[in-house]
């Protein structure tokens, strides 16, 4: 306790200190505490009469900076977190506006920023955004696989469709553009076709193991379930392969960005759409080379893949004019029951029109099953 409070340099002393106190103001404080806070080094022992004088000014603006921390905007420590960790701060307290290189460009609907959090915990709210991805990078020229529905010929009980795989050069992005193929196209062979007539696609995107192909609109046929089925594979199989992947990337349906319509009345699209068994929607047999109605010479070199039993496969060659077979054979596949390239030769055939039917003998009573046949003139 104070023995002389009359003391004029006591007096003088309360003065000073009430004076340094009044010019704090405390609504400025908090940038200029952080900023002395990581520039300050450790200074040197100083006299008494300063060093009270310091700790009266820093009370008064740890005071302040206590109000504005525990303001309604704001949560303690909010600094880096509200800004991150890479983002600097002007003077003000908000983000500084990035330089010309740190520019971005504004995001999609999709990719809206996150709504800034308040403080208390009741009426925070975290508006994530709909992630559907990024469009797939542009190239000039692409040979893209589209996939189309063709009917199995022998096929042992009801009718039965299945996958048939052709090659399309495109440019610009390639599933998006094999998927407008698929869509509004008319396939070289005429025993192949497609039920997505009328959609119109919109953009392919993808992200985190999820492509989303969203649709201006979907398909309008009702089809029945294994035809639905194999279908919907038609466009997970065109969109996996044009983007080169193996199959372990699904495939989100949208219209207009919404999620949940019923493609051909029948498979829900709520959820992203896994990859079938190419058993189960593939064509056992189709031919690659020639294409349909190619002009051919002699020898003619087939090629083609297959699942077949005990690797083996026959062939073909019947005139158009005569309904003639003029050549025939066998050809085997590397293993069975395995989705494998086959290729043979026939090195003498006359000129004329034909058709090359490639095909399956039945295991159970020999007939010709899982046929793909193309349209050929050998000159």
């Amino acid at each position: 306790m104070n023995e002389n409070p009359n003391d004029p340099f006591d007096e003088l002393m309360r003065r000073s200190l009430h004076e340094e106190a009044d010019r704090i103001e405390p609504s400025d404080a908090l940038p200029e505490i952080r900023a002395r806070a990581h520039a300050q080094r450790p200074a040197a022992r100083r006299p008494w009469l300063l060093t009270a004088g310091l700790a009266a000014a820093g009370t008064a603006a740890a005071i302040g900076a206590f109000t504005m921390l525990n303001g309604p905007e704001n949560t303690a420590n909010d600094g880096d977190a509200v800004a991150g960790p890479d983002t600097t701060t002007t003077a003000t307290g908000l983000p500084a506006s990035p330089t010309p290189s740190e520019l971005t460009a504004s995001p999609e609907p999709s990719q809206a920023p996150t709504e800034p959090r308040t403080s208390s915990p009741s009426t925070a709210k975290t508006v994530q955004p709909t992630d559907r991805g990024v469009p797939e990078p542009a190239v000039k020229s692409a040979v893209v696989p589209v996939y189309w529905l063709g009917q199995q010929v022998g096929a042992p009980k009801k009718p039965s469709v299945r996958l048939y795989r052709t090659w399309a050069q495109v440019s610009g992005r390639p599933a998006e553009q094999a998927v407008r193929i698929m869509t509004t196209k008319q396939p070289s062979d005429p025993d192949y076709y497609t039920v997505w007539r009328g959609a119109a696609v919109n953009t392919v995107t993808r992200s985190k193991g999820v492509v989303t192909v969203d649709f201006k609109q979907l398909p309008t046929a009702a089809l029945d379930a294994d035809l639905a089925k194999v279908a919907t594979q038609q466009l997970v199989y065109t969109v996996q392969g044009a983007l080169q992947d193996a199959g372990g990337t699904r495939v989100q349906v949208t219209e207009q960005g919404r999620t949940g319509s019923k493609l051909f009345g029948q498979v829900d699209t709520s959820q992203p759409l896994t990859r079938a068994q190419a058993a189960e929607v593939q064509a056992f047999i189709w031919v690659t080379a020639p294409d349909d109605n190619a002009v051919v010479t002699a020898p003619l070199k087939v090629t083609g893949v297959a699942s077949v039993f005990e690797a083996q496969l026959n062939w073909r060659i019947v005139s158009l004019k005569t309904r003639a077979v003029v050549a025939k054979g066998a050809a085997n596949t590397s293993e069975a029951f395995k989705f494998t390239p086959f290729a043979f030769s026939v090195t003498k055939l006359p000129p004329g029109s034909y058709t090359l039917e490639v095909y399956e003998l039945s295991a159970e009573d020999g007939t010709m099953t899982s046929t793909d046949s193309k349209q050929l003139t050998v000159k």
